[in-house]
């Protein structure tokens, strides 16, 4: 979602800031502001639009400053209006803020009583306001945001600065991720360590409640209870999170053809040279956490929940273990009951998703065998909450559109469900067999990506159409599900997915000869279900697409186009027919002129409700 990025220095801080946002910008936003103290005066500059337009207005203006906060705003509460662009200044303070103040309209109305005018529709506001009116108290920044933060509700992580104070930065996380990163002479914010990878590769990860004072030479962090405490500093391999588009057009694409290198990556050093799981996979004791596994609950939003179907199917097919899947939003609003040993799965590419967190907090309240999450950040506060975990190793996903987190998702899934089907007498030649098909998913998805050509010529085929239908049986119905959010997603075309057999209970009204079907056909038991399926769309003059697998005889015919696709096994057919979906939708992106890496209204990582 929104982005912070923050600065403490000798040295002018603009380009440090305006770079930061740079870097943030994959995350989703609607506007972009900064603002520094420049002799004993804040300095702001904001612009709706993208960051380049702000980047301008601080050249123009000749923006100054050694100590200064920046931020990319993904609208919220406010339409995306340069008025409503972040930072928010209430005198000589200046806020950033990510997140939502949930209690901001009662605050709202006192502040109003109180003298204060509001000049924006953000809930951010009242954070400016209020850090102001206890600094009338107290005459010292520290002490006033800590007070302020009491009268606040909600999830936030804020940067504040003070023109009467230009030697320090407060900040303060709750509920959004924050992380400060450590320099010579220089410390840094940033709401995601990426932003900061070109000023420093050491960096502290903050925990809920933390209130943070930044100086040239100090870090000094309070934590709930109002005590210093000392977190640990990690530091990263700044070229393994380095990202750049490589040559082609898109992150999208990138990624998309980064997948057989992301899987190897997600395989490697998980499994021993038998064929079999190595143990230590999942963390020190997750085999005896196994061993005692009843049920398990997989908790995701988006992406991830279509990742966490699949593995519905695989957990109950293969393992024999009941499984459950939610969208994070619904089940922590909702009265659950949890079958007991329950092992609660949270699935996430940033480990930062804010329902899938606060779903796993309930959880542990609720009381659960174990939980685990899997993950592309090892550093993120979804893995320092959970039992156990799984790190994909993706690489950076800069596209809003996730590609390969999902198949490195699918990918650890199954080593999941393989290692849980062991402690329940899963065979070693079932669960070798399934590794070996794994581990050769690299080269079958090089088969698939040399399709691209032919999905493109077929792409042209849905730039003027308006609706989409996917259909799938069995676990290619939440692949179908995955092809039509990533078709809407980012063409802005109206896509839904069906399990084939549900078209006669109602989807088959919609189809003539202006609705595409796309179906996906593996060589399974299925397919002769599936045929039949494919036959009520044509009956009806329905316009199919259709991946199958080659030894599936489908005709093609006027109305009927039909894609190769390799022979599978059945476990890992759903990571291979993931690929033409991504590359279809890329492609009528492509063809529509729409941002592919960054389509609107849209952010990378939901921080918020």
């Amino acid at each position: 979602m929104c982005g912070i990025v923050g600065a403490v220095a000798e040295r002018n801080v603009t380009a440090i800031l305006i770079e930061g946002l740079k870097r943030l910008e994959y995350r989703g936003y609607d506007s972009a502001g900064l603002a520094v103290i420049d002799k004993a005066s804040i300095v702001r500059e904001r612009r709706s639009g993208k960051v380049k337009e702000l980047e301008a207005a601080v050249e123009q203006a000749q923006v100054n400053g050694h100590i200064g906060i920046a931020h990319t705003r993904w609208a919220t509460h406010g339409a995306p209006t340069q008025d409503n662009a972040h930072p928010h200044v209430s005198g000589d303070v200046a806020v950033v803020h990510n997140g939502i103040i949930e209690n901001y309209e009662e605050l709202r109305t006192e502040l109003r009583v109180q003298g204060y005018v509001f000049v924006s529709q953000t809930d951010t506001e009242v954070v400016a306001h209020l850090v102001h009116r206890e600094l009338e108290k107290t005459q010292e920044l520290l002490a006033a945001v800590k007070e302020a933060i009491k009268h606040l509700d909600g999830a936030y992580a804020l940067g504040i600065i003070h023109a009467s104070e230009p030697e320090r930065l407060i900040a303060v996380r709750q509920g959004s991720p924050l992380v400060v990163g450590l320099g010579i002479g220089e410390n840094f914010i940033g709401s995601d360590q990426l932003a900061l990878l070109p000023v420093t590769n050491r960096f502290i990860y903050l925990e809920d409640g933390d209130v943070i004072e930044l100086r040239r030479e100090s870090v000094i962090i309070y934590d709930r209870y109002d005590s210093v405490v000392q977190r640990e500093a990690t530091e990263l391999d700044a070229q393994l999170h380095h990202s750049d588009k490589a040559g082609y057009r898109h992150y999208m694409l990138k990624e998309i053809y980064e997948q057989p290198q992301a899987i190897q990556r997600t395989l490697e050093g998980r499994i021993q040279e038998s064929g079999l799981i190595n143990e230590q996979a999942f963390g020190g004791n997750a085999a005896e956490v196994f061993a005692k596994v009843k049920h398990i609950q997989i908790i995701a939003c988006g992406t991830s929940y279509h990742a966490g179907y699949v593995a519905r199917y695989w957990f109950e097919g293969i393992a024999g273990i009941s499984c459950n899947v939610e969208v994070a939003s619904e089940y922590r609003y909702r009265t659950s009951v949890l079958p007991a040993d329950t092992l609660f799965v949270t699935i996430s590419q940033s480990g930062e998703t804010a329902d899938t967190l606060a779903a796993l907090r309930e959880a542990k309240k609720q009381g659960i065998l174990a939980s685990l999450c899997i993950c592309n950040v090892p550093t993120s506060t979804l893995v320092r909450e959970s039992n156990l975990s799984f790190i994909t190793h993706a690489g950076p996903e800069i596209g809003v559109a996730s590609t390969k987190a999902f198949t490195t998702q699918l990918v650890a899934l199954m080593l999941l469900v393989l290692s849980a089907g062991k402690a329940r007498g899963l065979a070693a030649e079932t669960e070798i067999r399934i590794v070996r098909q794994l581990q050769n998913l690299p080269v079958v998805l090089d088969s698939v990506l040399a399709m691209d050509k032919a999905i493109e010529r077929i792409a042209e085929e849905f730039g003027e159409k308006h609706h989409t239908l996917f259909l799938g049986r069995g676990a290619q119905y939440p692949v179908a599900m995955e092809g039509a959010l990533k078709l809407k997603e980012i063409s802005y075309i109206h896509a839904e997915a069906y399990p084939a057999g549900e078209l006669k209970h109602g989807p088959l009204a919609l189809v003539d000869h202006d609705m595409p079907v796309v179906a996906i056909a593996p060589n399974n038991d299925l397919i002769d279900k599936l045929k039949s399926n494919l036959q009520e769309v044509r009956a009806r003059a329905g316009v199919l697409y259709v991946f199958a697998d080659h030894k599936v005889l489908i005709t093609p015919e006027p109305g009927l186009k039909v894609f190769p696709m390799p022979s599978v096994a059945d476990e890992v057919a759903p990571i291979v027919y993931t690929i033409p979906l991504q590359l279809l939708s890329y492609h009528v992106a492509v063809i529509k002129g729409t941002d592919v890496d960054q389509p609107r209204n849209l952010a990378k990582s939901v921080t918020v409700e």
